[in-house]
């Protein structure tokens, strides 16, 4: 990536990819290369890494639907209907309908780890919502393993109330929950295919990364101002003073630094694994929400649910190099390292695919 400043360029360019005069326009810029409409309303989109990149519909279309990461063709549509009592998780028979919010594919490519915002059908009656605390009540949900060798749910996990993002260890040992209501962290052994702790954290737990080496799990209380430190050995507890309202969080591929992304205020911080210390932030847009990070750690791509942007953030300096009109309330943002490409789920109906070249 280069730096250089294209002056003779500048304005037109700024017009024809949204950027605002605070940016600077490098080349060469993202293009938007393909659109994705259908039966869709992504909360997020995730590449396995592998040629598919998932989508998580939530309860408004009720699936996931899963896209080859080159062509951008539909491959499979997973329904969230799944029967509770074939897994032994309720004494009704019938169907249960869930609501994908966030996924995660195991290291070894088999599964895709699909959480429910709540989940519908007998026995369920008190759906979770966007503010709340333990001490409402609601309704505890599910974790979906989907089986990648055809596409069908083959396992299920009861977790806290609202889970939101999953994350799972690169040595394929715990999958990690963040339940929003219930304001815990469920650990799940893959080994033994159940929860094994539940890690207290504070108002809204949310983002969640994994270091490299499968000793740390960071934890973003998006209700307050501090990353939890997990030490995946013994469970304890650590913070990083990240300040108010983190919400979702990347490694550097040598794990000596984390980005988060703040909500409120819409930067990104910066923060120094090694030295334990503030970095630089940057402001990116109005409601700064999820960020992914590319292969060699340059750049990180953030998404404005506000602002109706994705921004391109230099990692080495924290400055904005790109601000694109993206689509109405951009809301997930993956990177699929053979492609190149960056997919962005836009809420009300839409995948954005943009390349990097």
């Amino acid at each position: 990536m280069r730096s250089k400043f294209f002056i003779f360029s500048a304005l037109a360019s700024l017009c024809l990819a949204g950027t605002p005069a605070h940016a600077e326009v490098i080349s060469p810029t993202m293009k938007l290369i393909h659109t994705i409409n259908g039966s869709i309303a992504p909360k997020s989109v995730r590449t396995s890494g592998d040629g598919v990149v998932s989508a998580h519909n939530m309860m408004y279309r009720h699936s996931v639907t899963v896209y080859d990461a080159k062509s951008f063709e539909l491959l499979h549509t997973v329904s969230d209907s799944v029967s509770l009592k074939d897994f032994g998780f309720s004494k009704s028979a019938g169907s249960y309908k869930g609501s994908p919010v966030e996924g995660t594919f195991s290291p070894d490519g088999k599964y895709l780890y699909v959480s429910n915002y709540a989940m519908y059908g007998k026995g369920f009656n008190k759906e979770g919502t966007d503010t709340c605390s333990p001490a409402d009540g609601y309704d505890k949900s599910f974790v979906y393993r989907i089986n990648r060798s055809n596409y069908q749910i083959d396992s299920v996990y009861p977790v806290g109330s609202v889970p939101k993002v999953v994350e799972i260890t690169p040595d394929n040992k715990y999958l990690l929950v963040a339940n929003w209501c219930s304001y815990t962290v469920s650990i799940i052994s893959i080994e033994r295919n159940k929860v094994v702790k539940t890690v207290k954290i504070g108002r809204y737990p949310r983002g969640i990364a994994i270091s490299n080496d499968s000793s740390k799990a960071y934890v973003a209380e998006m209700g307050g101002n501090r990353i939890h430190v997990i030490n995946l050995q013994d469970f304890s507890t650590s913070f990083i003073p990240i300040g108010s309202n983190p919400r979702a969080i990347a490694l550097s591929p040598d794990n000596s630094k984390m980005y988060v992304t703040m909500n409120l205020s819409g930067r990104v911080a910066s923060w120094d694994l090694v030295s334990n210390k503030a970095g630089k932030s940057v402001r990116t847009g109005e409601a700064a929400r999820s960020l992914a990070i590319s292969a060699d750690g340059s750049v990180l791509y953030v998404v404005n649910y506000k602002s109706d942007t994705m921004s391109r953030v230099r990692t080495s300096d924290m400055k904005v190099t790109q601000n694109i009109k993206v689509c109405n309330e951009p809301i997930g943002i993956t990177y699929d390292v053979p492609t190149g490409n960056t997919w962005v789920a836009c809420y009300k109906g839409q995948i954005k695919i943009y390349s990097n070249n």
